[in-house]
């Protein structure tokens, strides 16, 4: 009672565990009671009991045991987790509770395994008891089956998997225990019931009495479908919402199709093979090789082969049938191969071409029972590949001679689609497979034309009449009535009833021609034929009989008004004109069914006819031409009539438009491909070159609008060539304009035709096809009132019409058995040799057809080459071949494609990235179809090679992107997916986790989910929650191929070849209409707005929203450390969600979704719209540019280079934007910014480079170069020796353009960290440091070896050594030294680095060093139009030099046209002067061996450039204020260096810049010119320049303030305002640190007491740019004192203004004439 005492007090789960069984029965019930109890299946009660529930059923007390397995059903039954003990507890039911002698044991034991299965654990469940059926107790055997018999007759073959169950029931048929015997014969029915015969194959190994009593319980089976009577618990969930339905789903559903074939076990053959086969089968007697064939046969017998390499048992059977003479041996070898064929099924497509065309040329065998055995052997075959990829050897063999090969050809394409599906018939193979029969049809032989008949017949019933009555428009009557009786006697595959077939398709009535072009389907009312009469356009009117004239005169009298007809040819123009408006009118009237068409043209032929002098005569012509052919039914008799009249008024000025209205009512009424052939060919027997080029414009025009359907290609190709070749330019480029139409249907393959033409025309041909396919992106719609009866032939014939006529040649002649073998041989050089040969062949025929012999089997050998150079040059000729082949290489994706794959597991890079492209090559020619059907991708992923995986899974990856439609054999890879996302290999992993989202795209997430199901617990965990990861980033699918519609509501979208292949864009639809006369409702219906349509204008309004001093706050935000600091070395996760969430209320919600998208894709959308739109919303976009930068930031990351590029392109049109705007980052834009854009500075690709060095030199615009210079600096410590290499040469140019003021902190110890990169093992890198010394050294001389300090010796001579060269080489072109940088002028220009020579230097802008006394000046790029202007390089300096380029600048400027062309280009205009005055300060002025005679000149050039440009008063106002600061800087360093004073021409040179200065403050913007002096002498007071330079800022100061009367009207007070708040805060800063400059405050004060008293109280008023909101900054403290006593002097003034009027003019300022001449600031 004690221990009872002690257990009593213990919990529910110590109890269950307690060593007492008393104790351990008390807490099963007590906990059988707590499961009872807790309704919520989530409940964290249910955790306490995870791991005591296998204790529960293995209890080994039997009185507990009953209980403990109560309580595990109520645990299973309720618990949300229990589904993760399914495998352990199921176990130890089947080995601790179904050996029980207690029924009620093994009853609780059933219910927990059915419970597993009934919470989706159905495969644990199976497995478990599938093991303990090989247990040694008969009682644990019999439970296991029984519990399996109930499972499946509960839920049905959908839950439990068959294939398992199959394999054990052999065994357990042979059990020595008669109870299992008689279960296992009760599961036998029980699966007989799901899968009926599919059972048989499998059951075969059983005694002859075993069978018999199966057969006896089978025939007692009930007949239909049985039905599950429990369901999962997911089904039970979608019972209760939709009973019936699911009943009804349950019915349809429950009897999967079970092949027998995937319930069999693979045998491998190949092992079991003789060892002597070989050499048997080629032995000369043929008894041995009978003796061969004979045991393949026998193993061949195995319904279900395992796969593996059967290339040379498929070649030896191949021979044998080709050339054995023994036909017994021939029908022996076909035996063997429909078996091989029949065991592998879809493996053998790798083998499918080697053998197709060897067994259809012996059908020249006339022994029944060979012929039998070839055609099993030819459909087995088929069998396991497509009719497409076959038709190439059946095509071939059509033309043969002999009469049995045409027939069985025949017969087996029959066969064949017969068992094809509708949609595997496209038209591009029931095209030739037509054009081929057509002409067996007049076969002499009848056995011949009678298997042609019943090809077309059999055509006919399975894609229908519709799509092969087209190609029978030749075949007599009788002939036609053959097929149909054909067609009568035909039942299709899977068909139910052939009455029913026979009723739906020939033996109804025959139709009407209009009834036989309309679809099957729905009858649907015609769109307008009833409403207004018309004739049914469905089909071309036939050419009628050609009218005599007095027929015509006589018909058309009976519709035409007398006075019509006797007016029509009057000498008088009024009289003809009042005719011509009453046969109009008459005609708009008229009955389009009785209207007399031809009679009617021929009318308007009637003297003076087409030769109609006046105008408007001649107009009505036209527009009755227009209407008779619109509503009548218009012939192409009565076309031949009026055509070449209309062509001849095609180009008149003012019956053009008219006649080419009129045009296209004819091709509208005849059809536009003939309609099209007679006008170009017309147009071409014309002289008029001006008829030419208009109707080849004509002829765009309407591609555009009816598309492309139905035009002979190589006729517009011919007429195209020969406009090319015209002397017109009109025509050449009408003809270049028809070809960029053309290219939009016919895609890139169209510019094959056209190789053969001059570079140059080539080059304007490309262009053309660059610009269409860049502009236009839309549908293409059709006129043509035909649509719907033409629709249905394909949306890519146009396409495969091209395709067609590329000239093809066949080199299966030239890959003979000797080529082969050489590629084969065993000296590699030999192989290698083969290989050579094998290329040249490819590259001399250029486009080859498919037949390639037996080189793919020699090609795919070469693939695993241990020669790595050779494998590389197989995958190149496999390049080649997907280019000269084209589509046809789909045939040989088995047996050469796909061997690729296992390239991807080589070691060495260049190999793989070879293999990849190969592979896309391919894929791109054959779409992913034959690459994804089998398992063999499944079986590649399998391998156990990392780098296969990886690359593998990249690339499916990509490719899965693109593709639309989900392949059926693709969950074949989920299963070595997932192992692949546990693999040990980090990047394989990433490669699966990334291809999750793709795959499930395609496979939806519930098949996904349901097939993690099936992995181990541990596994499936992982595998489930990277599923809801990749559910979240799932990509939208892409959108299928549009389908055209057949009613009239989709005119617009019909085909007529309105959707051309891709990569060509489509035309958007055009609508025009033929005037005075009335459209039908049909022709005026539009298409209802698309959900695309839809989608674009819930994208529109702005991308970036203004939100006030949000900025300010983020910048707060991030120095306060509240949010994190935008600081890493790689992006995490917590990164990229802060930023999302700062962009959210920023941009626009759509363009948020596509910047974090997870597809790449959707970023170059994002970046493309913002490129769009950063114009427009520029200052939008300013407000949140710290977050854009910090986006683009990340791209920096990504591995994409579509993306870094699209990154780049933006960033380089948005720095010089903002410099336009004098924009200046922020702190917390730059350091968030140009740290990461440095680290692609040591990107390997050249064009990244280049753009990141173009971003970099802009912004030096936007951001302190003395700021700059030290994140430079931090850029060179990297590991990448190209980003140290590009870092160093960037601190170079900055040098050069700024001085050593740029140098932080100091230039001694900027120069120092520079002087360690010479020793660095890397060339570039050195040479980079040296060079930048160089510079330094350039402007302080020999002080350089102090700056720079101690060196090593071999540095110090590495320096020592660059510097006399650098001396010698300033004599002659420099090609190593880098030059001075320039920005370029637009975003697309490179900064210039090292050119290679002076005409490159020229070319790009570079400077140009040259010989002797000569010095070279930067073209200054401004625009195209004035390039030859501006750009001039002043090879001498003297006179002459100055006054070529004055002139210049004057020819441009002073002309009001020309003048025009540089606005908008003045700032880059001076930012090159600007250079030039540095450059020409800094290094000529120092160099001594330049002339002192010729700087003077250079100088005055550069001066003079600029005052003509201030000449033009609106370009001098354009002059912003951040270009004039640098203008006067340059200027006031020139003037005040004592080196320009001790000059010949000094004085000349500073007179010179006075000059300029005083045109300067006269012409430029007066608030620019006055901001730029506040923050020029702002910056000089900040840095150490000289107290001069200083003085004469001020200077120009006071200047500006005394003729500030005359020009306050045009100051904006806003922004000097602020520049002098500005200025005012940095004094107060400097106040404590040094005493300020007396004359700089005086300055300020003069300057700001003179705006008080010009402006008045107002002033105050003016300073909303200066975010001070308590008004108590210094500038309104010193606003308020310097009004205060004008405001008592004004209120004085009030009270004696009456008294003294005059008072008030005395205070005016008066202002001496001369200061307004002449100004002089100079010494």
């Amino acid at each position: 009672m004690e221990d009872d005492s002690e257990w009593m007090k213990l919990p529910v789960d110590q109890k269950c565990e307690h060593k007492a069984w008393k104790a351990r029965l008390t807490g099963y019930e007590e906990a059988l009671k707590v499961f009872q109890r807790i309704d919520d299946e989530k409940s964290s009660e249910w955790g306490k009991f995870l791991g005591l529930i296998k204790k529960f059923v293995t209890e080994s007390n039997a009185v507990a045991q009953l209980k403990g397995l109560e309580a595990a059903l109520a645990f299973v039954q309720n618990a949300h987790i229990a589904n993760r003990l399914a495998g352990e507890v199921v176990s130890g039911v089947v080995t601790k509770v179904f050996n029980q002698a207690k029924v009620r044991a093994r009853e609780l034991g059933f219910e927990i395994c059915l419970m597993f299965i009934e919470i989706e654990k159905a495969d644990a469940v199976q497995e478990e008891l599938i093991k303990g059926i090989t247990n040694k107790n008969p009682k644990t055997i019999l439970a296991c089956v029984e519990t399996l018999r109930k499972s499946l007759c509960e839920f049905g073959a959908k839950t439990v998997t068959l294939k398992p169950i199959v394999k054990v029931l052999p065994k357990l048929f042979e059990s020595r225990d008669k109870a299992v015997r008689d279960e296992a014969r009760l599961l036998a029915v029980e699966v007989y019931r799901w899968i009926r015969d599919a059972l048989r194959p499998s059951l075969q190994t059983l005694t002859p009495v075993q069978l018999k009593e199966l057969e006896e319980e089978w025939g007692k089976v009930a007949p239909g479908a049985p039905r599950p009577s429990r369901f999962l618990r997911s089904q039970q969930q979608h019972q209760q919402k939709h009973v019936e339905a699911a009943v009804d789903e349950a019915e349809d559903d429950s009897v999967p199709h079970m092949d027998p074939y995937e319930l069999l076990d693979p045998v491998d053959i190949l092992s079991k093979l003789p060892k002597d086969f070989y050499e048997k089968i080629e032995s000369k007697k043929w008894q041995e090789r009978k003796e061969s064939l004979d045991a393949l046969e026998t193993l061949a017998k195995n319904p279900k082969l395992e796969a593996g390499d059967y290339g040379d048992v498929v070649r030896a059977l191949k021979k044998v049938i080709a050339k054995d003479a023994n036909v017994m041996l021939v029908s022996l070898a076909a035996k063997c191969l429909a078996g091989i064929a029949t065991g592998l099924r879809k493996k053998f497509g790798t083998y499918a071409g080697l053998v197709v065309s060897a067994l259809l040329e012996k059908f020249k065998e006339k022994k029944p029972h060979v012929v039998q055995t070839l055609q099993e052997a030819i459909d087995a075959v088929f069998l396991t590949t497509t009719l497409q990829s076959m038709s190439e050897d059946v095509l071939a063999v059509m033309d043969n001679k002999n009469p049995s090969i045409k027939q069985q050809a025949s017969l087996f394409l029959a066969r064949s689609v017969r068992l094809s599906a509708p949609g595997s018939l496209h038209k591009t193979l029931v095209k030739p497979l037509c054009i081929a029969l057509l002409k067996q049809v007049n076969d002499s032989a009848p056995e011949v034309r009678d298997a042609a008949f019943e090809v077309l017949a059999t055509l006919m019933k399975v894609v229908g009449e519709r799509a092969v009555n087209p190609f029978l428009a030749d075949v007599d009557k009788a002939k036609l009535e053959k097929i149909k009786e054909f067609a009568d006697k035909i039942q299709l595959a899977g068909s139910k009833k052939a009455g029913e077939v026979k009723e739906k398709s020939v033996a109804a009535p025959q139709p009407t021609p209009q009834a036989s072009a309309k679809p099957a389907g729905p009858t649907k009312k015609p769109p307008s034929a009833k409403v207004n009469n018309l004739p049914d356009r469905g089909k071309v009117v036939h050419p009628q009989q050609r009218l005599l004239v007095e027929v015509c005169e006589e018909r058309a009298a009976a519709v035409l008004p007398a006075t019509c007809m006797q007016q029509l040819d009057s000498g008088n123009w009024k009289e003809r004109l009042a005719s011509m408006e009453e046969f109009l009118k008459a005609v708009e009237s008229m009955d389009g069914d009785e209207m007399p068409c031809q009679a009617l043209a021929r009318m308007l032929a009637k003297k003076p006819g087409w030769k109609e002098t006046n105008f408007q005569v001649m107009g009505l012509k036209l527009q009755v031409v227009a209407a008779v052919a619109h509503r009548g039914r218009f012939s192409k008799t009565s076309a031949l009539v009026v055509l070449e009249a209309l062509v001849d008024k095609v180009s008149d000025v003012k019956c053009g438009g008219k006649a080419k209205d009129a045009l296209t009512a004819i091709g509208e009424a005849c059809s536009l491909p003939w309609t099209a052939e007679q006008v170009v060919s017309m147009a071409f027997t014309q002289k008029n070159p001006k008829n030419q080029a208009e109707a080849l414009n004509w002829l765009s025009n309407a591609i555009k609008e009816f598309g492309f359907k139905g035009v002979n290609v190589k006729a517009f190709i011919t007429n195209v060539k020969t406009a090319l070749g015209a002397t017109n330019p009109a025509v050449r480029t009408a003809a270049v304009s028809l070809l960029g139409v053309m290219f939009l249907y016919l895609g890139a393959s169209l510019r094959v035709f056209f190789e053969d033409e001059k570079a140059a025309l080539l080059s304007q041909i490309d262009t053309e096809f660059q610009r269409v396919g860049a502009a236009i992106d839309g549908n293409a719609s059709q006129r043509s009132k035909r649509k719907a009866s033409e629709e249905g032939g394909g949306v890519d014939e146009a396409a495969s019409d091209v395709v067609d006529l590329l000239p093809r040649t066949d080199i299966s002649e030239k890959i003979t058995g000797d080529l082969t073998a050489k590629i084969s041989d065993k000296n590699w050089k030999i192989r290698k040799e083969g290989l050579d040969e094998v290329a040249a062949i490819i590259s001399e025929a250029k486009f080859i057809k498919p037949a390639l012999g037996d080189l793919p089997l020699a090609l795919k050998a070469r693939l695993a080459d241990s020669n790595k150079i050779l494998v590389q040059q197989t995958l190149s000729i496999m390049q080649q071949l997907a280019t000269a082949m084209g589509p046809g290489l789909k045939q040989h994706v088995k047996a050469l494609g796909l061997p690729v794959i296992t390239v991807l597991g080589d070691g060495k890079n260049l190999v793989r990235a070879a293999a990849l492209n190969t592979m896309n090559a391919w894929a791109e020619q054959t779409g992913m179809k034959e690459w994804l059907e089998g398992e063999e991708l499944s079986e590649e992923l399998k391998k156990e090679n990392h780098f296969l995986k990886q690359e593998l899974l990249g690339w499916l990856t990509e490719r899965l992107a693109t593709l639309r439609g989900g392949p059926s054999d693709l969950p074949l890879c989920l299963a070595p997916l997932y192992a692949c996302l546990e693999d040990r290999n980090g990047e394989v992993r990433k490669k699966a986790q990334d291809a999750l989202p793709l795959f499930m795209t395609h496979l939806g997430f519930d098949k996904m989910n349901k097939a993690a199901g099936k992995l181990k617990p541990a596994s499936k965990d992982q595998v489930v929650a990277l599923l809801d990861k990749a559910r979240a980033a799932m990509p939208a699918k892409p959108a299928p191929l549009a389908k055209a519609a057949a009613s009239a509501s989709s005119v617009s979208r019909q085909a007529a070849g309105a959707l051309p292949l891709p990569p060509a864009p489509v035309l958007p639809a055009m609508r025009r209409d033929v005037p005075n006369y009335t459209r039908t409702q049909s022709d005026l219906s539009q298409p209802a707005p698309s959900a695309k349509v839809k989608e674009e204008e819930d994208l529109s309004g702005p991308l970036f929203i203004l939100v006030p001093n949000r900025k300010e706050q983020r910048a707060k935000d991030e120095k306060s450390l509240k949010v994190l600091k935008w600081n890493f070395p790689s992006p995490r996760d917590e990164y990229v969600e802060q930023l999302r969430g700062q962009m959210a209320p920023c941009v626009a919600k759509w363009l948020q979704d596509e910047l974090f998208h997870a597809d790449f894709h959707h970023h170059i959308k994002a970046i493309g719209a913002m490129t769009e739109h950063l114009e427009a919303e520029m200052a939008s976009m300013v407000s949140c540019l710290d977050l854009v930068l910090k986006w683009f930031t990340l791209r920096f990351f990504d591995t994409n280079t579509s993306v870094l590029m699209k990154a780049l392109e933006f960033l380089k049109l948005l720095f010089p934007l903002l410099s336009q705007q004098d924009y200046r980052l922020s702190e917390l834009e730059a350091t968030a910014f140009i740290p990461y854009l440095i680290l692609k500075m040591g990107e390997s690709k050249d064009v990244v480079r280049k753009d990141v060095r173009f971003i970099m030199a802009n912004l030096a615009k936007v951001y302190p170069a003395s700021r700059l210079f030290p994140l430079i600096m931090d850029g060179a410590k990297s590991k990448n020796s190209k980003q140290r290499s590009e870092c160093l040469e960037e601190l170079g140019c900055l040098i050069s353009l700024f001085g050593l003021s740029v140098c932080q902190p100091t230039p001694a110890k900027a120069l120092k960290e520079i002087a360690v990169h010479i020793g660095d093992r890397d060339t570039l890198v050195r040479n980079a440091a040296l060079n930048t010394i160089v510079v330094v050294y350039n402007m302080v001389g020999e002080q350089i070896y102090k700056l720079v300090g101690n060196l090593s010796e071999k540095d110090l001579s590495m320096l020592e050594e660059r510097i006399k060269r650098s001396a010698k080489e300033t004599a002659k072109p420099v090609e190593d030294s880098k030059p001075c940088r320039t920005v370029p002028s637009h975003a697309n220009a490179s900064v210039l680095r090292k050119p290679a020579d002076d005409n490159a230097a020229a070319k790009r802008g570079g400077v140009t060093r040259v010989t002797g006394p000569q010095v070279g000046i930067e073209p200054v790029s401004l625009s195209r139009n004035i390039t030859h202007a501006v750009s001039v390089r002043v090879g001498s300096i003297h006179r002459a030099a100055s006054h070529s380029l004055s002139t210049a600048m004057d020819e441009v400027l002073q002309q009001g046209e020309r003048s025009q062309v540089v606005a908008g280009n003045v700032n880059q205009f001076l930012s090159a002067t600007v250079q030039q005055l540095r450059l020409t300060h800094r290094v000529h002025l120092a160099d001594q061996r330049v002339a002192k005679e010729a700087v003077p000149n250079l100088y005055s050039c550069i001066i003079g450039t600029v005052i003509t440009l201030l000449g033009v008063d609106f370009l001098a106002l354009e002059m912003s204020s951040g270009m004039l600061k640098d203008l006067v800087e340059a200027l006031l360093t020139a003037m005040l260096d004592p080196r320009v004073e001790a000059l010949g021409q000094g004085s000349k040179v500073i007179s010179s810049i006075n000059f300029l200065f005083r045109h300067l403050f006269e012409k430029a913007d007066q608030t620019n010119i006055l901001s730029a002096l506040l923050v020029l002498l702002q910056e000089a007071l900040a840095s150490s320049v000289s107290s001069n330079f200083s003085d004469y800022v001020m200077k120009c100061l006071w200047r500006i303030n005394r003729f500030l009367p005359q020009n306050i009207a045009k100051v904006n007070l806003d922004r000097i305002l602020l520049d002098i708040h500005n200025f005012k805060k940095m004094l107060s800063k400097e106040k404590q640190q040094r005493p300020p400059n007396d004359m700089t405050q005086r300055t300020l004060k003069t300057l700001l007491h003179t705006l008080c008293r010009l402006t008045g109280p107002e002033v105050s008023e003016l300073t909303a740019l200066i975010h001070s909101p308590t008004g108590s900054s210094p500038l309104h403290l010193k606003l308020i004192t310097l009004l205060a006593p004008k405001r008592r002097k004004d209120a004085c003034r009030t009270r004696v203004s009456s008294d003294n009027p005059a008072s008030s003019k005395a205070t005016n300022v008066s202002v001496p004439a001369g200061d307004v001449l002449w100004f002089y600031i100079g010494p």
